[in-house]
């Protein structure tokens, strides 16, 4: 099976970060991961998706009486009866308190069908079912740990750049992202990254034109942003593959 057909990769990567992908299946996938640049950078992008939206959810805490009947539910050798003294309010409250549970469980798994099924319903993707035309890169420090998630579409203007984890970049310095073409011509800058957080980076062309022949992705620190015909003044501190998804 071609895991990497972008539809069929879109939809793994959609359950592999859902967590709806078990058994076989998400093991197969995984090691997929472990050999496709492609698949790495699919997951990445879903992963993000995911995090806005939990992001847009507002924290609630429980109850403390409500872990004390789960745990009563749950764990109980048996269901105790209801006081003989028991108002029929009370009993009315205790029975609903089951039912808000077990509509809560069923909520849980709508939305996650939902997602998995109709995700565009949700604002999580666009109409259709496959992630659009892109350039993408994930770049790792020395370590192979991932430190920067670059994309953009092929037809469009702006990178988009998501800092995974924080970089260090001595105070007069700055961040520069560099495209390394496949045919070792000399690497030209493409912009600042920032030290953290998320940023756009508008270009000078269209990303087609700019990274059709692009094979990575590098930083390096600068004394101050590049300018067209510069080269990097040091060595790369983050570097990784520029590849399509289409």
């Amino acid at each position: 099976m071609n895991y990497l057909l972008p539809e069929r990769l879109d939809r793994l990567a959609r359950e592999y970060a859902l967590g709806t992908l078990a058994g076989a299946a998400r093991r197969r996938f995984e090691r997929v991961l472990q050999q496709s640049p492609a698949a790495t950078l699919a997951v990445g992008i879903w992963q993000e998706r995911l995090a806005l939206l939990a992001e847009s959810v507002p924290a609630m805490q429980p109850r403390a009486s409500l872990w004390q009947n789960l745990e009563r539910r749950l764990f109980a050798p048996g269901r105790p009866a209801a006081p003989a003294s028991e108002s029929p309010f009370a009993r009315l409250a205790r029975l609903l308190s089951g039912r808000l549970l077990g509509g809560a469980l069923a909520g849980a798994l709508m939305c996650a069908l939902v997602l998995r099924t109709q995700p565009g319903l949700v604002g999580l993707e666009t109409r259709v079912d496959v992630l659009p035309a892109s350039y993408v890169g994930l770049l790792t420090d020395s370590a192979g740990k991932p430190a920067v998630l670059a994309s953009s579409r092929r037809q469009g203007r702006v990178l988009t750049v998501k800092m995974l984890q924080p970089i260090s970049v001595p105070a007069g310095q700055v961040a520069e992202l560099w495209a390394l073409p496949k045919d070792g011509a000399p690497a030209f800058p493409v912009g600042v990254v920032p030290v953290s957080a998320s940023a756009t980076i508008a270009l000078a062309d269209t990303s087609d034109k700019l990274f059709f022949n692009v094979a990575r992705l590098a930083v390096s620190l600068e004394p101050a942003p590049a300018k067209p015909g510069d080269a990097p003044s040091g060595p790369f501190v983050l570097s990784g593959h520029c590849v399509k998804l289409w």
